[in-house]
């Protein structure tokens, strides 16, 4: 029986997940040595891989928030599998698993590569808009006095802000997100209105903010000091969505340097964003 023929496509536990992420450090994917908790602790039946005589060599998300949007970020096939149609076969039977698992006419997400993108529109994914990852390294600035840190009483406003950036309501993965190990937030409250917040996670290679919403460029400016400040001597990466003006601006105005790009894709409708209080993505692989 040929390999293509024989793969066993099955859920993935945390230690399944894991290897996937491992395998994305090796690609300089840049994750995070915690997400992986999170990520499963957000849906753990939304990863899965295929099987060769029980050897993981291909994997990937299908994570549904409360069945209304699913979102299909992290996809990787091990680089000696690689160009045998196996990848195609998986995102397809990812896609199609995930259809299922969510109401009718519900939205999937996605940020895709460059080179995969055509690929992903064939499946019937359309661009909305691009993301820039930049990077800078963290310096010594002085924090805004409406600046300070995320708590537990915060959480519904918190919640509320990040609903209208993202499109989906998701507490269980905003609950844990906040609680990473070492992570650094910050709210911007001011007449006692929060107006933005950003969080701080430490990457393989330096630490990446994800996400960056403001209610316009100055807070977001302001916010962006802080997570400078968190990082110093440290590379800090941002997922800016370039559709944001204000967001590309904030990039030049700090003098940022360019990493890679990708898109934001979606199946089905596109949710409603307000976009422009989106400067920094939270996460490509979970939205």
């Amino acid at each position: 029986m040929e390999l293509i023929e024989r793969l066993q496509f099955r859920k993935l536990d945390l230690h399944g997940l894991k290897h996937l992420v491992l395998w994305a450090e090796k690609e300089g994917w840049n994750p995070g040595p915690d997400d992986a908790e999170v990520f499963f602790e957000t849906d753990p039946d939304g990863f899965y891989g295929y099987f060769d005589n029980n050897d993981l060599i291909a994997g990937g998300s299908i994570v549904s928030y409360d069945k209304a949007c699913g979102f299909m970020g992290f996809f990787i096939v091990k680089p000696e599998y690689r160009s045998l149609g196996i990848g195609r076969k998986l995102w397809y039977q990812r896609r199609d698993t995930l259809l299922q698992r969510l109401k009718p006419a519900a939205t999937i997400g996605m940020d895709g590569v460059l080179a995969m993108q055509p690929f992903y529109k064939k499946g019937g994914f359309e661009i909305a808009f691009r993301d820039e990852r930049h990077a800078k390294v963290g310096t010594a600035c002085k924090i805004d006095r409406n600046i300070s840190s995320i708590t537990n009483e915060d959480f519904t406003t918190i919640m509320a802000y990040d609903q209208k950036c993202f499109g989906f309501p998701r507490p269980g993965f905003l609950k844990s997100w906040l609680k990473l190990p070492g992570v650094k937030t910050f709210k911007y409250v001011s007449d006692g209105k929060l107006k933005g917040f950003a969080v701080v996670r430490k990457a393989s290679s330096g630490y990446k903010i994800g996400p960056l919403f403001a209610d316009d460029a100055n807070i977001a400016s302001e916010l962006y000091k802080a997570c400078l400040n968190s990082a110093i001597g440290e590379p800090l990466f941002l997922d800016i969505p370039m559709k944001n003006q204000a967001a590309a601006g904030l990039a030049k105005s700090f003098n940022t340097t360019y990493v890679f790009e990708c898109a934001r894709m979606y199946y089905g409708k596109s949710p409603h964003i307000e976009i422009e209080k989106v400067f920094g993505l939270t996460t490509f692989e979970l939205g």
